[in-house]
């Protein structure tokens, strides 16, 4: 029944989203605090940027709990604590610029890249559904819990490059071109 639960609600988070974002109507006027159009999407990008950051100090910090920092000694328990924190503010964090994003523009898929961000997105949301399922769990294999982090980590990361580096960089990131 956990394993079912455990497919099914990240599943439902992230076909719940995409089916908000298919059937909302685009408000390209929506501001993110306070901030409209071209100055939005500018402030987006370097939230974005941070929450990439987050993301990354989330991943050294489970990389030393878990050992794998060579050189390190062991994490002590402030770190496990630290990373939960951290873990839960970076969550919040995220909520701004993904309603934004749902709000301003829904889910598009007029080119690849915006159609590979979409999609990241909405899976974003299930695979954090599904790590807070393994972290909750202790019936779950333990190999779950770092590939779920791992997942969380990537999917910031593809979000960024998506949309955040491509906005900083002008409208351009190797692999994507627009026309």
């Amino acid at each position: 029944m956990l394993a079912l639960l455990g497919v099914l609600l990240p599943v439902a988070v992230g076909v719940g989203i995409y089916f908000f974002g298919t059937h909302h109507t685009p408000d390209y006027d929506s501001g993110l605090y306070g901030e409209h159009g071209a100055a939005a999407v500018d402030l987006k990008a370097r939230l974005g940027s941070a929450l990439l950051c987050l993301a990354l100090i989330q991943l050294v910090l489970a990389l030393w709990m878990y050992g794998r920092v060579p050189g390190a000694r062991s994490a002590p328990r402030s770190v496990r604590l630290g990373h939960r924190v951290l873990g839960f503010l970076t969550f919040l964090f995220s909520l701004p610029i993904a309603y934004h994003c749902l709000e301003t523009y829904g889910i598009e898929t007029t080119s690849p890249r915006t159609a590979i961000h979409s999609f990241a997105g909405c899976a974003l949301y299930g695979a954090f559904v599904a790590k807070v399922i393994v972290v909750r769990s202790r019936r779950l294999p333990g190999w779950m819990l770092p590939v779920m982090g791992s997942l969380l980590v990537l999917g910031v990361a593809l979000l960024w490059y998506t949309a955040a580096l491509w906005v900083l960089n002008g409208d351009s990131v190797p692999g994507f071109s627009e026309s």
